[in-house]
């Protein structure tokens, strides 16, 4: 599934990215805010307005605001979070 079709709330990790589908010097930001294959993701909100842009996107400590059409170059995993006793 792409970023964009993630449940909210559901961690992921980010399996691969359609770099040629975006405009090079938006792929270079993203890669420079660390959205890059292996990282881990959570969509933390979707715009409510008729694109449903922007989208939260939570990675590590950051939240990070990406327009649908970003997300949706990046194919994501869903992944177990595991509880440390």
């Amino acid at each position: 599934m792409t970023l964009d079709q993630l449940p909210l709330n559901t961690p992921a990790r980010i399996a691969a990215v359609d770099w040629s589908a975006l405009v090079a010097e938006e792929a270079q930001r993203l890669q420079a805010l660390g959205l890059d294959e292996g990282a881990r993701v959570t969509l933390a909100y979707r715009g409510v307005f008729a694109g449903r842009d922007p989208l939260a996107v939570e990675i590590g400590r950051m939240t990070i605001a990406l327009r649908r059409v970003h997300a949706r170059a990046m194919t994501v995993e869903t992944i177990a979070e595991t509880l440390s006793a």
